[in-house]
């Protein structure tokens, strides 16, 4: 399939970030978060509409194939397709986030979501100018009553392991302080 230069050229990049992904995931990850900037919302018919007048395909095949990025395997159509593992993501992700920091500090913020009474989403974020970027979540059932001490101790882990090292490879002889609070 024949992408826009834009597409392809992010999904180097993702690859380049995240090597653990497949071609395929990278590219949906590709099409999905350069469509929500390009559009200027994260709305699936937001994005999906954009995307399909963008790169001249149908709306609804460019809105399935963004839905089923999110679906775990089994429900996805064709023989060889998986789910997607996150948590190994995490710590490539706040890597890729905090090689781009020129500041000396830096604010992480865990923040639970309730959305309805479907989920609550707990989510670690760096947080740069007013923005709160996810860099670890999980997604829970809201109406369960859960015990979020240790949900909490495992998305504060990606960070822990990031900044307890020295300095970080991107960021040669600067690091990032090791004074966070764990």
């Amino acid at each position: 399939m024949s992408c826009h230069p834009r597409v392809t050229e992010w999904t180097r990049a993702i690859q380049a970030h995240l090597p653990h992904l497949s071609k395929p995931q990278a590219t949906v990850l590709a099409l999905s978060s350069l469509g929500m900037v390009l559009a200027r919302s994260c709305a699936l018919t937001a994005v999906s509409a954009f995307l399909a007048t963008w790169l001249g395909r149908k709306e609804q095949t460019v809105r399935q194939q963004l839905r089923e990025f999110c679906y775990e395997a089994t429900p996805k159509r064709g023989a060889a397709r998986c789910a997607l593992a996150v948590e190994p993501c995490f710590v490539p992700l706040l890597a890729w986030v905090v090689g781009q920091w020129e500041g000396t500090q830096l604010a992480l913020a865990l923040d639970a979501t309730i959305l309805g009474t479907r989920f609550t989403v707990l989510a670690l974020s760096v947080v740069y100018r007013g923005c709160a970027i996810p860099v670890a979540w999980t997604v829970l059932p809201a109406t369960a009553k859960h015990a979020w001490r240790r949900e909490r101790t495992r998305r504060a882990r990606p960070a822990r392991s990031w900044t307890s090292r020295p300095s970080s490879p991107s960021k040669r002889g600067r690091g990032v302080p090791p004074a966070c609070g764990w």
